[in-house]
């Protein structure tokens, strides 16, 4: 293998396997054959590249350049042209979103020069269900280093001076918790990750889990040393098929080399892990309702103290962990702590990985060091507005974040200055909306999901949050009064001080944050009864003009519900009770008569 000269690589992430990555994989290893290139040209299964919106994606080395929306019918012009021709295909460029001119070569780079790739390092780069590749990535290095150079507490303190803070959304200290679990004193102890990621729009803790499983192995095994635990478990939602299964590859891969199981590494240190199944609940991602799922038990909050580092699973002490919190943990002890506390502002460390998807043009995955704005990551990074619209919130956080503006776009990316701006950092989810959106809608869409995903435990959560979206959906209608706006107000604040977890106390979250951002649009819905974005169908007439209209019918005939009238070649009209605001008939209309107000 020494001697190959090209590497093929096919996106296997989970975007890019829906649309066939797969297929184009084995088109390429046919051709490779046919050809007589086996002895010059690998094709290898990576993990996501980030750039998802373009795929699937092809990235050619060595000379890096990166083919995109490649379909299996390209595999034998790429192979043809690219390897053996020496020269480039063009058309499957990637596009500039700025130009719309296709780039070669490493001009994508564009896109990573803001990018620091820590927990995604692996990511794009070797081919997740081989172990061999991740070690030739000093994979498992981190672990042997730990359990023959270092001691539990030594390790502990280099997670606490690298400053590394919890992932998953509460930015707790990584170290203080190891710390805390091993000072815990009891027979059996517990590592947990907690890969139970259901955030609208979020797709970071599954994307590192497809493209490189063995570093999140590697970490809850020095963290299994470093808290006195033998016994791990990855909580994972089912609706992760491909994650799971490449899972089970890299553990069982993981026990025959003996990194995983009893005496590893010689060393005497006996760890192994499980794979718990999750069903798909959004409380359970705390991980007090985490670990009760696990138990067998409903998925609910549980008071705090006492905290899972010392009461967690079946009562014992466990560590909770989110998957990128992890993935960060072997490259700080390969290069030091001192090497990630220099990335990132002073309270917030190292990389955050986010999801970006919504109206922008690059929707993807990046990974970018705390600090950087988000105007740089929208605009920069993430290349704009999609069809040159007017950029008009953000919601970062999920649906417990709130909704950031125009006047938060230069804020430094971290936990502080997030919740300063009223949102929060979250798991990374970041959804970007345009001048066609109703914030008022969007707030009704993440209060509607919360509902959805309460456990109902407690009553501040489970009920507040039904009238917030009932007062939400009045508003929407038509039908809301200056009343509701104060009772929206109010009761989001009651909701926030009386939950007893982490999901009721952010959810209102959207809520308020929409409301101190965009209180004009909710004084619209209610005075007005006028809805700027068009989206919320209750408060849209389809008018007809007259001047434009010739009475050719045809949107009459299309209307579902025989809301329109008019003789022949004389103007229609629409009746707004009949009407159900479908659209049929501004479709159909091939005179530009009809339109929204």
């Amino acid at each position: 293998m020494a001697n190959i000269k090209y590497h093929i690589l096919v996106c296997g992430g989970t975007g890019c396997h829906s649309s066939l990555s797969d297929d184009i994989l084995k088109k390429f290893q046919e051709l490779i054959i046919e050809k007589g290139l086996q002895s010059d040209v690998q094709v290898i299964k990576t993990g996501c590249f980030g750039f998802c919106e373009q795929g699937p994606i092809v990235k050619m080395m060595p000379d890096n350049t990166f083919y995109t929306q490649v379909k299996p019918e390209d595999c034998s012009e790429i192979l043809e042209e690219h390897i053996i021709n020496g020269r480039r295909v063009k058309r499957l460029l990637y596009k500039s979103p700025e130009t719309e001119e296709s780039v070669g070569g490493s001009a994508h780079k564009g896109l990573l020069k803001k990018q620091i790739r820590i927990a995604l390092r692996n990511c794009g780069v070797i081919n997740p269900e081989n172990i061999d590749e991740y070690i030739a990535k000093d994979g498992y290095q981190a672990l042997g280093k730990a359990l023959t150079e270092l001691t539990p507490e030594t390790t502990i303190a280099i997670m606490k001076k690298s400053g590394l803070r919890g992932r998953g959304g509460g930015g707790f200290p990584t170290g203080l918790k190891w710390e805390i679990t091993r000072a815990s004193e009891a027979d059996q102890k517990y590592v947990v990750c907690n890969a139970d990621e259901g955030d609208p729009g979020a797709f970071m803790d599954r994307s590192v889990l497809e493209g490189d499983p063995h570093s999140v192995l590697e970490a809850m095994a020095i963290n299994g040393y470093c808290t006195g635990a033998d016994k791990g478990l990855i909580y994972i939602r089912a609706e992760y098929p491909l994650a799971v299964e490449r899972l089970k590859i890299a553990m069982k891969q993981a026990r025959q080399y003996g990194l995983l199981g009893n005496d590893i590494l010689g060393t005497g240190f006996n760890f192994d892990i499980d794979i718990r199944y999750g069903a798909g609940a959004f409380v359970c991602g705390e991980e007090t309702a985490l670990i009760h799922s696990m138990e067998g038990l409903r998925g609910e909050p549980t008071v705090k103290p006492p905290f899972p580092s010392e009461s967690g699973y079946l009562g014992k002490p466990t560590n909770v962990n989110n998957v990128e919190t992890y993935a960060n943990i072997p490259a700080i002890i390969n290069k030091g702590a001192e090497w990630f506390a220099s990335i990132g502002t002073e309270r917030s460390k190292g990389t955050k990985v986010f999801a970006l998807a919504g109206k922008i043009n690059n929707v993807g995955l990046i990974e970018v060091p705390m600090g950087i704005t988000l105007r740089e990551v929208i605009f920069e990074i993430g290349g704009g507005i999609k069809n040159d619209k007017k950029f008009k919130a953000v919601q970062t956080g999920g649906p417990s974040g709130g909704m950031l503006t125009e006047k938060d776009l230069d804020t430094p990316i971290d936990y502080d200055n997030l919740i300063a701006a009223g949102s929060m950092m979250g798991s990374g989810g970041m959804i970007v909306m345009d001048e066609d959106d109703c914030m008022v809608a969007m707030a009704k869409f993440y209060l509607e999901f919360t509902v959805e995903e309460s456990c109902g435990k407690c009553s501040p959560c489970r009920i507040g949050n039904k009238r917030l979206f009932e007062m939400l959906e009045k508003i929407t209608q038509g039908s809301g009064t200056m009343e509701d706006l104060d009772k929206l107000r109010n009761l989001s604040y009651v909701i926030k001080d009386t939950s007893l977890c982490g999901l009721g106390q952010s959810s209102p979250n959207p809520v308020l944050s929409s409301l101190n951002n965009f209180y004009d649009e909710y004084i619209e819905h209610v005075t007005v009864k006028k809805c700027r974005a068009g989206n919320c169908k209750a408060l849209m007439q389809y008018i007809i003009n007259p001047d434009n209209c010739i009475g050719c019918t045809l949107c009459a005939r299309n209307c579902p519900v025989n809301a329109i009238s008019g003789e022949r070649k004389q103007a229609h009209f629409i009746d707004q009770d009949k009407c159900i605001k479908c659209g049929a008939c501004m479709e159909k209309c091939k005179f530009n008569a009809i339109y929204i107000i």
